[in-house]
């Protein structure tokens, strides 16, 4: 864990990219096997536990200090795993040497969620304060130390002279500690043997299309297409397996057996999945109703049938088609779909358009036709994994937006933990005996700049009314104007609908509380 634990505190307080990966690569290089796996799994998502929840975190720390003062301390710190960490108590006589983390990570895979804590505490009992943060934070989950996926991969690719594309064409075929992956990059032992035949492959993402970008484009070197409202996925089917994930590589065919068990064809294509009802796309929310669930239900399936709207092939049989240019591969894919002809999969269609004048009036319609945009993708661009510049652009329609008040803060994490930055807000409606009442319609933590966020906490400190642990409600006077993509109905929530993606896009200071949106007025925003 001291590795480990030092590697985590020389990533936080370090900025540049091209540092960052110097020190992985060190690390990578000076650090035995199997804990440089390990590590490596935490940095990528690949190692979960759930046996340490945080309510097991907080009875260890409150049976080891004085309960208030441990409350008061996290109401402060705001971040549990760092409270605990700081206030655990030293002790007088060294009770042993710190762990590795492969014994951490050997033990809890044996252990009873009962045991668990037992572990934790014995272990907390041997760290400095950096080796305690680096152990919750590793076992509670959500590192947040600005090191993603992607980073650690280019790293690897560094540290063994690799291309990053061949470590992410190996990737979902690889377990944790790794022992094989580092053989190969330290010149051991050849490149790991995987199944690639229904692995996910690293997809490629698009850029924002920023304000003035589209004039710089030639309008004959791209081909424009629907962005539908839905989530990217990527079918990967051969010899009677399919399976289906989420673009970063989860696995979701168990919940959708409507697609993942109807793909009888060999094929690797990227899409969207979308819920279509009697020949209709439905809005996101019909889709969200079946997202997160490890299975699904007859009602489920009925009365939300998935569809996979298909935009790229990356494979067709054994032949890779992603180094090909997109209007090569566009074409095998229309064939290809055509001679399917499956209810449940069809092919996005092109927009035709000679201008970008003649773009921009389809694109003002997206809204109302229930379409979250368009993507521009180069004709000559292969399938890159990645977000590249330049050969993709997604244009998404403009949001919507509503003025606010903001009603409870919390605060945040990381380098936001001793700020009241997230914000809960709502909008104005009748309440029973006919008097105007505020009730929440949506929470945001972004879109305001450092500035506005310090004002704002200090605003919220003078103003709080109650406090309910770390939330606080504030009096009803601060309006934001908050952007959002789309509004849809939601029994869960007091107000009856709930925003997708909210964010502060302004404070209204000209505004007085009482003249904010009311519920009714975004209620009318629903679309479908």
């Amino acid at each position: 864990m001291k590795r480990f634990s030092d590697l985590m505190d020389r990533l936080v307080y370090t900025g540049g990219r091209n540092a960052k990966l110097a020190i992985l690569a060190e690390y990578f290089r000076t650090t035995p096997d199997p804990d440089r796996g390990w590590a490596l799994a935490a940095l990528t998502d690949g190692y979960e536990t759930r046996l340490l929840t945080p309510a097991a975190v907080r009875n260890l720390a409150e049976a080891r200090t004085d309960p208030v003062l441990f409350r008061l301390s996290y109401d402060y710190v705001g971040d549990l795993a760092e409270t605990t960490a700081l206030i655990w108590p030293e002790a007088d006589v060294p009770t042993g040497e710190p762990p590795p983390l492969s014994e951490v990570i050997d033990t809890l895979a044996g252990a009873s969620r009962a045991r668990a804590p037992w572990h934790v505490e014995g272990w907390l009992d041997r760290l400095d304060g950096s080796g305690r943060y680096a152990l919750l934070k590793l076992l509670m989950g959500g590192l947040r130390i600005g090191v993603s996926a992607r980073l650690a991969k280019t790293a690897l690719a560094q540290y063994g002279g690799k291309p990053v594309a061949e470590i992410e064409e190996l990737w979902f075929g690889l377990t944790p500690p790794y022992g094989d992956l580092f053989a190969w990059l330290d010149g051991r032992a050849a490149a790991p043997q995987v199944d690639t035949s229904t692995l996910f492959r690293p997809v490629m993402l698009a850029n924002p299309l920023e304000d003035g970008e589209l004039d710089r484009l030639a309008p004959s070197d791209f081909r424009a297409e629907w962005k539908w409202d839905g989530i990217r996925v990527q079918l990967a089917a051969r010899d009677g397996e399919a399976r289906l994930f989420t673009r970063t590589g989860d696995e979701i065919g168990p919940a959708f057996p409507d697609i993942a068990g109807r793909a009888d064809f060999d094929a690797v294509l990227d899409g969207e999945l979308l819920v279509r009802r009697e020949g209709e796309i439905r809005p996101f929310n019909d889709l969200q109703q079946r997202l997160g669930r490890k299975s699904v239900t007859a009602a489920m399936l009925r009365d939300y049938p998935a569809h996979l709207r298909v935009y790229d092939i990356l494979f067709r049989g054994d032949r890779d088609l992603r180094p090909d240019p997109f209007d090569t591969r566009r074409a095998e894919l229309e064939a290809f779909v055509t001679g399917l002809n499956r209810d449940w999969l069809d092919l996005s269609p092109l927009v035709p358009f000679d201008d970008w004048d003649a773009l921009r009036a389809i694109w003002d319609g997206t809204r109302e036709a229930g379409i979250e945009g368009l993507m521009l993708k180069r004709a000559d661009a292969p399938y890159t994994a990645g977000r590249p510049k330049g050969p993709w652009f997604k244009w998404k329609r403009a949001p919507l937006t509503a003025d606010c008040v903001l009603m409870y803060a919390q605060r945040g994490h990381g380098k936001r933990s001793s700020l009241y930055s997230d914000f809960t807000f709502g909008c104005w409606r009748n309440g029973p005996d006919g008097a105007p009442e505020l009730v929440p319609v949506g929470k945001a933590y972004s879109g305001y700049t450092d500035a506005e966020l310090k004002e704002i906490d200090r605003w919220i400190r003078r103003n709080t009314i109650e406090k309910f642990g770390p939330v606080r409600s504030v009096t009803p006077e601060i309006v934001l104007e908050v952007a959002f993509d789309s509004v849809h109905p939601s029994k869960r929530h007091k107000s009856g609908i709930a925003m997708r993606f909210p964010r502060i896009h302004r404070l209204r200071t000209d505004k007085p509380a009482e003249e904010a949106d009311r519920v009714e007025t975004l209620a009318a925003m629903i679309e479908g």
